[in-house]
């Protein structure tokens, strides 16, 4: 199944391409930086990367953002509120949050595949408040209380 995305560009990214799946398999489609000059973000530091695209979601979607294991096995750069979300009705534009838990500077050029895009669908949920719950094997056991 495809899914149309209406996608408007900012001036700040005039030339990059959109994002696209790199293989016929792949589930995400790859994020690239709109920096208009190289940013380098130090160890244990942060850094917001524009993409230079804003969207608009069809109703019943989101677009997840996810690191790209890559750039977290080789550099340590992750995205510290893995997944993002960018929801159905938000119009602005879509920005990584980036964060290097490695050990040295890692710096992002223009053009770079900082992260990754799943297109994903909303179940909603309605809270149904009741005096008790079902009885399970594991009932209030958390925090590896099964013991794996």
């Amino acid at each position: 199944m495809t899914i149309q995305i209406a996608v408007r560009r900012f001036q700040h990214n005039p030339d990059l391409p959109l994002p696209r799946y790199a293989t016929a398999g792949s589930a995400g489609m790859d994020l690239l930086a709109a920096v208009e000059a190289p940013v380098t973000i130090e160890p244990g530091g942060r850094a917001l990367i524009p993409t230079g695209l804003a969207i608009a979601l069809p109703p019943g979607y989101e677009l997840q953002i996810r690191p790209r294991s890559g750039l977290a096995l080789r550099h340590g750069i992750v995205l510290p509120n893995s997944p993002g979300t960018i929801d159905e009705d938000y119009r602005g534009e879509i920005q990584v949050i980036v964060l290097n838990a490695g050990d040295a500077p890692f710096t992002v050029e223009r053009g770079a595949r900082i992260a990754q895009a799943v297109l994903a669908p909303v179940v909603r949920a309605r809270w149904h408040e009741v005096p008790s719950l079902d009885v399970t094997a594991r009932n209030e056991g958390g925090f590896g209380s099964t013991g794996h």
